[in-house]
């Protein structure tokens, strides 16, 4: 799953970066003229992974991974003057979901120089920004494709494709990001290449100081009615993140009403609201968690594994890890009659435990 984290000017994107991933990337507290982003690659801590590996014993444990991408802050009008269209950029464009920092901490300078904190207001600015990317990127399409009308290079295709556009770019003009936009399959196909931003789903960071943090319910519901909302108190968090001593680091923790990691948090969260769950494959040789969409089916899964698995995919063995730990060994959950064999169209649950068969 990659992650781009975006928002405003000074709103505290890289703090929470840093608090998700652990990583020190430079805090420009009042002036930023950064355009390349931070990456991290973090790994998803999941209590089942580590129960499995201590079953199995295996060579190797590889637990989920999340992308975290922070790009520089954006201001209103960011889309205008062509900021999405930068090669860093591409890296938030290729983004499974985006994460939207907004702040909710004052300070004197940033108050002066941006106003004071408005985590609505902010939320609006970002939607309209990526709404106004959008309507760009069509509006080009579409002359490109009025030109090659007027060429002559009319076909089937390039008819449809135009009067696709014109539905995308009526829908933007009234405002509505294209991921309320009912689309077929045969439509998303065809907008894939353009990397619209406003289809992606959005969730939202409120990023608030140690003072206002657990105080904010008002903004939370506000935000919460168009967008997923969970808060950090972005700097603290930060500081958590850094400290080694696993005791001090929970004190702390203790002392604010945080009952897990920045890290923990949101990858719960995401998963939760993006609609992501988690398949493992277990042996001697390796204890792995796969991320897939939730809805997708066994030969789906398979095709995550290795492509091959897809393209050969006879049937999946199944039994699930709470079947597992309750009867303790596989030759148990045989017993009693929870191993089962799925065909290729076979729904996937979070926590299944499979086993492709497969021929090429």
């Amino acid at each position: 799953m990659n992650i781009g984290i975006i928002g405003l000017q000074k709103s505290g994107k890289t703090t929470i970066f840093n608090a998700l991933t652990g990583q020190g990337a430079e805090v420009s507290e009042y002036a930023s003229q950064r355009v390349e982003p931070n990456l991290a690659v973090v790994e998803v801590q999941d209590q089942r992974v580590a129960s499995l590996s201590a079953m199995y014993q295996p060579r190797k444990t590889i637990y989920a991974s999340v992308e975290f991408v922070d790009f520089a802050g954006l201001s209103a009008g960011a889309a205008e003057h062509g900021v999405f269209s930068g090669a860093a950029m591409q890296l938030v464009k290729n983004a499974d979901a985006l994460c939207a920092v907004v702040r909710n901490f004052h300070d004197q300078v940033i108050d002066e120089t941006h106003g004071a904190p408005d985590p609505a207001g902010a939320v609006e600015t970002i939607a309209a920004e990526l709404i106004l990317a959008d309507q760009i990127i069509a509006e080009r399409r579409l002359e490109r494709i009025a030109h090659d009308l007027q060429r002559g290079k009319k076909t089937p295709q390039l008819s449809a494709e135009q009067k696709l556009i014109e539905r995308l770019i009526a829908h933007l003009g009234e405002e509505h990001p294209l991921r309320s936009l009912e689309l077929s399959v045969d439509d998303r196909k065809t907008i894939a290449g353009f990397q619209f931003l406003s289809v992606k789903p959005v969730f939202v960071v409120l990023n608030s100081s140690e003072d206002s943090y657990g105080k904010s319910d008002a903004v939370m519901d506000a935000i919460g009615q168009h967008y997923p909302v969970v808060e950090f108190a972005g700097s603290f968090e930060m500081e958590l993140s850094r400290l080694e001593d696993d005791g001090e680091r929970q004190v702390f923790m203790l002392d604010m009403g945080i009952a897990e990691s920045a890290r923990t948090r949101l990858t719960t969260f995401a998963y939760r609201t993006l609609g992501y769950v988690s398949f493992f494959t277990v042996g001697k040789d390796e204890v792995r968690a796969w991320t897939i969409r939730d809805g997708q089916t066994a030969v789906e899964a398979a095709g995550t594994v290795h492509s091959d698995l897809a393209r050969g995919f006879i049937r999946a063995e199944v039994f699930s890890y709470d079947d597992l730990m309750q009867y303790g060994s596989e030759k148990a959950v045989r017993d009693a009659g929870r191993f089962r064999v799925e065909g290729k169209h076979y729904v996937v649950a979070d926590g299944d435990i499979i086993n492709v068969r497969f021929s090429v």
